[in-house]
């Protein structure tokens, strides 16, 4: 029974295709299982909102429970793995964690979202009440730092000891870093819009303009025609580039010509981004929220500054466009805590550790049950 392969489905938004965050830990989790080409782990990676408008989430979710439910019945359903985040997908996870639940198959919730402790309150409505539940009933609770750790203990006491801590991981790049020559390159990665702090960023970029020598470019959906209008309106459009979504090459291309990863976010779970700069020595310049400080200490391997605090990120980038040596400084250590932490090998590891040890609490269960 030790050597069985494991089967697993995993429920992930939009497929391993999709532009957010979990989809995108989720596909470098699938590129990564295929390079190490295991034969212990079958893992099926399936849609359980979709790509086009929300109403049509509903029958996504429906299809990954026949899935489920098909899986199930012909032997290949050991494990479900369920990554959640706030509000919608939270709704649809109930239900895929309760259909698990009836079948027999052991689940594993993997926890995102920056703003789960505003959605799951400490009231006793009957949402929350199903919230804790979905999570007593996990048999594993994986969480991307500390302070996430302690908020599922707090509002879900009968799933403490089922939770563990797997911070978010990025592959080493495959492109040379290069930087920005003789221009510093700012770069900014993510959905452009009030939570992930941009219209302070833009501030802070406006206090900068007699600042000699940076760019900047700000990548992502979200409200870009906005952004460019108010970039325009500050007259920053000389110095900074708004291309819009950005895909899988295109984020790699501007990484590697990056020398600052900027992320002046008000809420965050731990965000991919960074750790994406972290990996290719970036200095990095983000705010304290969520499990950010597991991974990037002030001054050591990183700048960190109050979210919404326009004076304190205008000094810190200032600082880090003059002064060549402390983003070097920064960015070696931001890389060499990505190598001894953050890695995706060993991320993967950790994944297929939880998988098969939820597969064989599961067929303990069973056991038990049927004598």
């Amino acid at each position: 029974m030790q050597n069985k392969k494991v089967h697993v489905l995993i429920a992930t938004p939009e497929g391993v295709l999709g532009q957010g965050g979990i989809d995108r830990i989720m596909a470098a989790l699938r590129r990564e299982l295929e390079r190490q080409e295991r034969v212990d782990i079958d893992a099926r990676f399936l849609p359980s909102r979709g790509s086009g408008p929300v109403a049509l989430s509903f029958f996504y979710m429906c299809g990954f429970c026949l899935r489920m439910m098909i899986a199930r019945l012909g032997g290949r359903a050991d494990v479900v793995h369920i990554n959640v985040s706030d509000f919608g997908s939270t709704y649809r996870k109930l239900v895929i964690a309760k259909c698990a639940w009836l079948l027999g198959i052991p689940y594993v919730l993997h926890l995102h979202g920056a703003q789960y402790p505003t959605f799951w309150s400490e009231s006793r409505s009957f949402k929350n009440r199903c919230i804790r539940q979905m999570f007593e009933n996990a048999s594993r609770v994986v969480v991307l730092g500390r302070v996430w750790r302690d908020f599922i203990a707090q509002r879900a006491p009968g799933a403490a000891p089922n939770i563990v801590i797997v911070p978010n991981a990025a592959a080493i790049p495959t492109l040379p870093h290069v930087g920005g020559g003789d221009t510093v390159h700012i770069l900014f990665l993510g959905r452009i819009g009030d939570r992930k702090g941009v219209p302070q960023l833009f501030e802070a970029l406006h206090r900068m303009k007699s600042v000699k020598g940076w760019r900047a470019t700000i990548a992502g959906d979200g409200e870009v025609e906005a952004a460019r209008a108010r970039s325009a309106e500050l007259g920053l459009s000389d110095s900074i580039v708004l291309p819009g979504w950005a895909g899988p090459d295109q984020v790699a291309s501007f990484i590697a010509s990056a020398d600052i990863l900027v992320l002046p976010s008000f809420a965050e779970n731990l965000p991919v981004s960074v750790i994406e700069g972290m990996a290719a020595g970036l200095a990095i310049v983000t705010t304290p929220v969520g499990a950010v400080e597991d991974i990037v200490t002030d001054e050591q391997s990183g700048l960190l500054v109050q979210p919404g605090d326009v004076d304190a990120l205008a000094t810190a980038l200032t600082r880090l466009v003059e002064d060549k040596a402390l983003r070097e400084r920064l960015g070696k250590a931001a890389m060499a805590v990505h190598r001894e932490r953050l890695e995706l090998t060993s991320f993967a590891g950790t994944i297929c550790d939880i998988w098969k040890t939820a597969a064989s609490k599961g067929r303990r269960s069973n056991a038990e049950t049927a004598q």
